[in-house]
């Protein structure tokens, strides 16, 4: 097999892996990885913003005020307006939500954090610059990502950057 065909096939399996831990999360929890990692966000800093929140998910302000909506149309979180500065709106988790996320799976990506971190300095950056340079290959450098290992969101980040409306 030719060197080429073994990159396809080791990238067919990070996206098979990834697709699969995203199903295997909605059925379980009922959420996205998105949402998941809001939560988790939600839960180590109860009251903050959802611009905070975005910023610390890296992903953009509308796509988390997407989300917030639905976890709060599912009563997972709420939405609380500040009594002395109405602008200001902190976010809580609901005692529905606190319940999932205690028997939510794992992120996807706080399994590959503990596993990546565990490696040497140099494999981390060898790891690093070789896919930067795949990326670089695929003519993927400009695309807005955020460090999301979920198909639904990689699909809906793209979607909102060729979105014209």
């Amino acid at each position: 097999m030719e060197k080429h065909q073994e990159l396809l096939i080791a990238l067919r399996k990070v996206i098979r892996a990834i697709d699969l831990h995203s199903k295997h999360l909605s059925k379980t929890s009922g959420l996205t990885s998105p949402q998941l990692l809001i939560m988790l966000e939600i839960d180590k800093m109860s009251g903050v913003n959802s611009s905070q929140v975005a910023k610390s998910v890296n992903l953009s302000a509308a796509t988390v005020t997407n989300i917030l909506d639905r976890l709060e149309n599912k009563n997972l979180v709420s939405r609380v307006r500040d009594t002395q500065d109405k602008r200001k709106v902190g976010l809580y988790l609901t005692d529905q939500g606190k319940a999932l996320l205690l028997n939510a799976p794992q992120a996807l990506q706080e399994h590959f954090i503990e596993k990546f971190s565990s490696l040497a300095g140099w494999e981390q950056s060898q790891l690093l610059s070789s896919l930067e340079r795949l990326a670089e290959m695929m003519d993927a450098n400009e695309i807005d990502a955020a460090p999301v290992l979920e198909l639904n969101a990689m699909n809906a980040s793209i979607a909102n950057k060729t979105d014209v409306s």
